[in-house]
């Protein structure tokens, strides 16, 4: 007989609930949990294809090693003795920072992601960290730890009770929104209109978002920093900014205005491709609005001012006092956060602690630009990188210049994978450890409940047990740590205890902990669950602000609802000033850079990204039913531009830019503006060595690999992704 389960999507950031059907060890169909707290039942294309997901026949059963130089199937002792006859020694030889780790976008949807490669990293000493932040949200760390003094303090739009709504760079109704965790989007954007409410967005493109929207403005991309700067100009120009009770928490808004005196909306208007009166118009909205949040995301990330960019929307959101306050833009707290704490100064945020060997790019949030990895790689000398552990990391399709990181990896002396596929990356491992399929493992959302729109707590523990053969992947997670440690052989069970141990050490010597003056060991002895995993959750619910455990949330399977977002400032700020640092020092020295772009003009097409509803970046065009219909690696051009270079809706045309050129389908079509033409990330799955039947049928075209990796965001590192001039050819 067919049964149900509960289970949080982990395919986006939303993290619906799901009810799941199974027979025997199968899932046969998924649908949104009607009770579920938060997303409450619904669902998109990718949960509704957890199934296939799950049973996909490419996923890798049994652990790989390459013999003779080949990849062979091994079991978990042979991968193992692998990984522990290899890379303690070459550490040895070579040294810490010879070794580069590498995280990957599905990393934060797992429990094992989000728990195992801190200590991972701590146990290596390495400092060459790379993460799929830098090609996505490390300018929104960035300004926030400037701002905030902590990178992870992210305000996110009240979407369920504000006024206004300024949207720029984003397409939530396909994306599902991101640092912004919100199940049904769509749903939440039309009930802000319907209850009166105004939409505005910003986007070259005339997105499924757009065209919900009250207004839709479609400036020149890359623009974006240019725009906020001239709508923060109008409001201090025209005494409309009104910070209210913010103003007793915020340092540098007498030197905002003279900042940002150059940005008159006459001044921008021709860089943005918008009018004056469009830009002075919107600024009055803002204003005006009862309350209003301003909300950005990848469209302002990627591209060349994108930190500035970031810094403006909180910028707008402090003048305008919606920062920090119901129906404006608030900072979520997780329950597996920490218990707050009496608000006064911090240790701040900084960057360029270190900088990378080859081109000295700056450190920031522990990471260094993956756009370096591949130099990293094969420049000569001390320090180069010569072991590499990616974890559901598929770097060769999502940074720039994939083809000279295809070249480089296949040079180093050991690589190891955790990858339930073998892709594009993983193809060059010398190990690969293959996670479960998801309805096997258990799942909390440590990273997106930090993003929520309201503060909930959920756990799904495993839908279906672990297949034979099969390994946890917190189990290999630990294992992996205990390979490279010099540790093989020890019981993965002790990774989490000494996780355990130190953790509630350090809480019983803090006085602000909930666990102050208790004995670690009596904690110890109170926490439940079946696993490690589980255990560290229980006691990361214990140590949060919500005084939850473990059994409270396996005793509500359809979540524990902990109220809307609440004001939390100053409790929030780490800055050295605990004020809110409106205008720091980086950000004031940038600003330069960002009046020359007043100048800028250019003179031929320029490419932006976009993101498909049944697709996540590069990892699920392996999945019959999210292929097809709109999923679709075309190069969208509007009929004007069409018509100007003799493109033809279905045709094929080259495209070139920095990094090399492609041959891709044309999309004729209005939805993008003219001077833009569009191509989707996480394509081009044509690469020998991979394993990924349905993926390879329709490759599509790597559109990184226009980019040399040059192009980056200086404060943050962040690969340019959008925005980049390109030159289009008809062919044949």
């Amino acid at each position: 007989m067919p049964r149900t389960a509960l289970r949080i999507c982990p395919l986006c950031e939303a993290t619906c609930g799901l009810t799941l059907t199974i027979e025997g060890a199968t899932v046969t169909g998924a649908r949104g949990d009607r009770d579920d707290v938060f997303s409450r039942g619904f669902i998109c294309p990718k949960g509704a294809a957890f199934g296939q997901i799950d049973a996909d026949p490419d996923r890798l059963r049994t652990p790989l090693v390459r013999r003779d130089g080949r990849l062979q199937e091994a079991t978990w002792e042979e991968a193992y003795d692998a990984i522990a006859a290899a890379v303690p020694g070459l550490v040895a030889e070579y040294g810490a920072q010879s070794v580069g780790v590498v995280l990957g976008n599905p990393n934060v949807h797992t429990m094992a992601g989000a728990l195992y490669p801190p200590l991972l990293l701590k146990t290596l000493g390495t400092r060459n960290l790379f993460t799929a932040s830098t090609l996505d949200q490390m300018p929104k760390h960035v300004s926030s730890g400037f701002l905030f003094g902590d990178p992870l303090a992210i305000p996110v739009p009240d979407l369920d009770r504000t006024d206004f709504l300024l949207l720029l760079g984003a397409n939530p109704v396909e994306s599902n929104g991101s640092l912004c965790t919100a199940p049904d989007f769509p749903g939440r954007l039309k009930a802000l209109r319907a209850r009166g409410g105004t939409l505005v967005v910003v986007d070259p493109r005339r997105t499924r978002t757009a065209a919900l929207a009250d207004r839709h403005l479609a400036p020149r991309p890359g623009s974006d920093a240019l725009l906020l700067a001239a709508l923060a100009y109008t409001l201090l120009a025209e005494k409309l900014a009104a910070p209210g009770t913010l103003e007793e928490h915020v340092e540098g808004l007498g030197e905002l205005g003279a900042a940002l005196g150059s940005f008159t909306p006459e001044a921008v208007a021709p860089a943005c491709d918008l009018t004056a009166d469009e830009i002075r118009s919107l600024a009055r909205e803002l204003a005006a609005a009862p309350t209003a949040a301003v909300y950005g995301r990848i469209g302002s990330c990627t591209v060349e001012h994108g930190t500035l960019a970031s810094w403006l929307v909180d910028v707008l959101n402090v003048l305008t006092g919606n920062l920090d306050r119901p129906g404006g833009a608030l900072f979520p707290l997780s329950a597996t956060d920490r218990a707050p704490r009496p608000a006064g100064p911090g240790k701040g945020f900084t960057v360029g602690r270190w900088h990378s060997r080859v081109s000295g790019h700056a450190e920031a949030k522990s990471e260094l630009p993956i756009a370096a990895l591949a130099e990293e790689v094969e420049t000569p000398g001390e320090g180069r990188i010569r072991t590499l552990i990616a974890i559901a990391a598929n770097p060769v399709l999502s940074a720039p210049d994939g083809d000279r990181l295809d070249r480089a990896l296949a040079g180093l002396d050991f690589m190891v994978s955790v990858d339930p596929y073998l892709n594009e990356t993983s193809r060059h491992a010398h190990v690969v450890l293959p996670p479960p399929p998801p309805a096997q493992s258990a799942h909390f959302d440590f990273a997106f409940n930090a993003f929520a729109v309201r503060n909930q707590a959920r756990y799904s523990p495993p839908a279906i047990p672990l297949e034979e053969g099969r390994m946890d992947e917190c189990e290999i997670h630990a294992r992996l740590i205990l390979a490279v440690s010099g540790l093989h052989g020890t019981p993965p069970g002790a990774v989490d205890e000494r996780i355990i141990a130190d953790t509630l050490a350090r809480a019983a010597a803090d006085a602000h902990s909930p666990l102050h003056g208790t004995d670690p060991s009596e904690q110890a002895g109170r926490l439940t669950g079946r696993t490690g995993p589980e255990r560290r959750l229980d006691m990361m619910l214990r140590l949060g602000p919500y005084e939850l455990a473990l059994d409270d949330l396996l005793e509500a399977p359809h979540g524990i609802d902990l109220g809307p977002l609440r004001p939390r400032l100053p409790e929030v700020l780490k800055t050295r000033s605990g004020r809110i640092e409106l205008l720091p020092d980086p950000i004031a020295a940038e600003l330069p850079r960002l009046r020359a772009a007043l100048a800028d003009r250019p003179a031929g097409l320029v490419l932006v990204g976009r993101r498909h509803l049944r697709s996540n970046n590069s990892w699920l065009h392996n999945v019959p039913a999210l292929t097809g219909g709109s999923n679709r690696c075309t190069l969208q051009v509007h009929p004007q531009d069409a018509a100007r270079l003799g493109l033809t809706d279905g045709g094929r045309a080259r495209v070139a830019a920095d990094g090399g050129s492609l041959e891709v389908p044309v999309e004729v079509t209005e939805a993008v503006r003219t001077g833009v033409v569009s191509l989707p990330h996480g394509w081009g799955h044509d690469r020998a060595g991979a394993r990924l039947g349905v993926a390879s049928a329709t490759p599509g075209a790597n559109v990184n690999q226009l980019l040399d990796g040059t192009r980056i965001d200086r404060l943050s590192g962040t690969a340019v992704l959008n925005a980049f001039p390109v030159e289009l050819t008809p062919l044949p």
